[in-house]
C-alpha cells in the first residue's frame, strides 16, 4: 500500500462535502482547530450548497472533490460529513492526479465508499476518522481529534482498550479494511465489493433495525467475506432498533453468532464509528491485533 506523505505545519487541507449537506456554522469549530494545528483550510467552492438532502447536485459535489484531488498543494481531503451520496459521484471522479500525488482522504460512515475505492483500485491508505460536523465540546471528541492529528502527522502507532463481552482471544495481522456495515453491504456485487481474504475487517453501524444487522452480516457470511478473515474488529453499534417482529438479539450477539464457527480473533467495543470517541484508523495499513483476557491492542505497522 502507498502511504500518502505525512502533514507538516503550513500544509493545506481541503474540505468537501461529497454526500449530505453541511452548514457553515457546523464547521467553524473545526476550522479553528485546523488553524491551531498549523494547517490551512481550502474550502470547496460548493461546500455549503444544498440540493434536497445533498451538498449540492452530483456535478457540484464531484467538482469539489475533483478540485482537491487535482491540486498538488492540497495534502489531505477531509470530508465534512457523511450521510448519503458519495456513491453517486464515484464514477464522475478521475484519480490520475491523486495517483501522481497521493494525499490523505479522511472521513467515516458514507465515506466508506471512498476508503474501499482507494484501497481496492489505487492501493493507497486513507483515514477513517471523526468529521468536522460531528465535533462537539466534549472531552471524548478531544481524544478523537488528537488521534486524527497523530495520524495525519505520522504519530499514530497503537491503541490499547479494555476487553468486552463476546471477544475471542488471539493474535492476527493483516491489512485493515472495512467501515460502515450498511455501506459495505450496499456495495456487494459491484466493482467496489470489498476484498476481505486475509484481511482484518473493521465494521460499525448506527440506527439500524437489529434484524437488518443480521441480514447484512449474513450476506457477508454467505458471500464468503467472513470465513477467510485474519481478524475482526467491531466498533460502535449504536442506536439499534427493535422491530415489531420481535427480533431482539443485540448487534454484537448477531455478529458473534455469525463468526462463531471460525477461529480468528474478534475484538468488540473498539472506539470508532458513530460514537464518542471516534478514534482514527489507518485503513489499508497492515495492523496486528492482540485480544487478551485483560486488554486488547491494535498496533499499526510503522512507516518511516
Amino acid at each position: 500500500m502507498t502511504t500518502p506523505p505525512w502533514l507538516k505545519t503550513g500544509d493545506k487541507v481541503g474540505l468537501v462535502a461529497p454526500a449530505s449537506y453541511v452548514k457553515a456554522e457546523e464547521l467553524a469549530r473545526f476550522l479553528a482547530i485546523l488553524d491551531s494545528w498549523g494547517l490551512k483550510a481550502k474550502l470547496g467552492k460548493n461546500l455549503y450548497r444544498r440540493k434536497n438532502s445533498f451538498a449540492g447536485n452530483d456535478d457540484q459535489r464531484a467538482a469539489d472533490f475533483q478540485q482537491m484531488l487535482d491540486d498538488p498543494s492540497v495534502k489531505a481531503v477531509l470530508c465534512a460529513r457523511g450521510g448519503y451520496g458519495t456513491i453517486r459521484i464515484i464514477d464522475r471522479l478521475n484519480f490520475s492526479g491523486f495517483s501522481r500525488n497521493p494525499k490523505w482522504i479522511i472521513g467515516c460512515s458514507d465515506i466508506t465508499v471512498m476508503h474501499t475505492l482507494i484501497q481496492k483500485t489505487l492501493n493507497t491508505e486513507s483515514l477513517h476518522a471523526i468529521m468536522p460536523r460531528h465535533i462537539t465540546e466534549g472531552k471524548k471528541d478531544l481524544s478523537s481529534l488528537e488521534s486524527l492529528k497523530n495520524a495525519l502527522f505520522g504519530n499514530l502507532n497503537s491503541y490499547v482498550i479494555k476487553p468486552v463481552k463476546n471477544n475471542r482471544q488471539g493474535e492476527a495481522s493483516g491489512i485493515l479494511v472495512g467501515g460502515n456495515l450498511s455501506v459495505l453491504y450496499s456495495m456487494r456485487g459491484t466493482k467496489l465489493d470489498i476484498d476481505t481474504s486475509g484481511k482484518i475487517l473493521f465494521i460499525e453501524d448506527v440506527g439500524e433495525y437489529l434484524y437488518h444487522i443480521d441480514r447484512m452480516i449474513m450476506n457477508l457470511n454467505t458471500g464468503g467475506k467472513l470465513k477467510n478473515l485474519s481478524g475482526l474488529i467491531v466498533g460502535g453499534m449504536t442506536g439499534m432498533k427493535v422491530s415489531v417482529s420481535g427480533f431482539r438479539k443485540t448487534a454484537n450477539d448477531v455478529i458473534y453468532d455469525a463468526v462463531e464457527e471460525y477461529h480468528f480473533p474478534v475484538m468488540f467495543g473498539f472506539p470508532a464509528g458513530h460514537i464518542r470517541p471516534n478514534m482514527a484508523l489507518i485503513m489499508g495499513r497492515e495492523v496486528t491485533m492482540h485480544v487478551e483476557e485483560k486488554e486488547c491492542k491494535l498496533n499499526f505497522r510503522l512507516i518511516r
